[in-house]
């Protein structure tokens, strides 16, 4: 599998969530290698979206490196207990991410099952949360740049017809529910 270069991420987040369905999210970490097929994303296009960390020019410490450049980890907590895993999209200065919401396991997945606790494959990583845990993404791997080694997304070769529809749990985000910024893989 090829690694995805730097360029794939420098374009806006809508264009980089589209084309991440049917690559391979990878970690190769100390206890063994995880990797899926990405199924389902999420864009959020920076400033103008209400839904973005980073609406109307947020810049914390949480944010800061969605402000860098595309092909970054952008790991957070949610709940006060799970892990949500992003990829930074687009130029430094300009703050998209691109939430990766579900995959279908393909390396590793005993390691996944212990990670989750489970005993079988069914919703092993069908969420943002589940995915992190079975993967074992934790915000150590925050501002991980996904060129290297260790953290990355690969071409898998294989291309899935891709739906679209409006993004989910963003009741707050007022007109900016409705964008079909959500993406994943059709049904056969």
């Amino acid at each position: 599998m090829m690694k995805l270069e730097r360029q794939f991420y420098a374009r806006d987040a809508c264009t980089v969530a589209r084309e991440l369905i049917g690559k391979v999210l990878v970690h190769d970490s100390n206890e063994g290698r995880t990797s899926g097929i990405i199924v389902e994303t999420e864009a959020y296009r920076g400033p103008e979206d209400k839904a973005a960390h980073s609406y109307a020019g947020k810049r914390t410490a949480r944010t800061e490196v969605m402000y860098h450049e595309g092909g970054l980890a952008y790991v957070y907590l949610i709940y006060g207990m799970h892990c949500c895993f992003n990829v930074t999209a687009s130029v430094p200065g300009k703050p998209e991410a691109v939430l990766i919401r579900a995959l279908e396991p393909l390396e590793g997945v005993g390691l996944m099952m212990a990670r989750r606790g489970m005993s079988d494959t069914r919703n092993l990583t069908n969420g943002p949360g589940k995915l992190c845990r079975a993967m074992g993404i934790t915000r150590g791997h925050y501002g991980a740049d996904l060129c290297g080694d260790e953290l990355y997304i690969a071409d898998g070769g294989k291309e899935f017809r891709v739906s679209v529809s409006e993004r989910v749990n963003i009741d707050y985000a007022e007109e900016w529910r409705g964008m079909l910024w959500r993406y994943f893989k059709a049904s056969d």
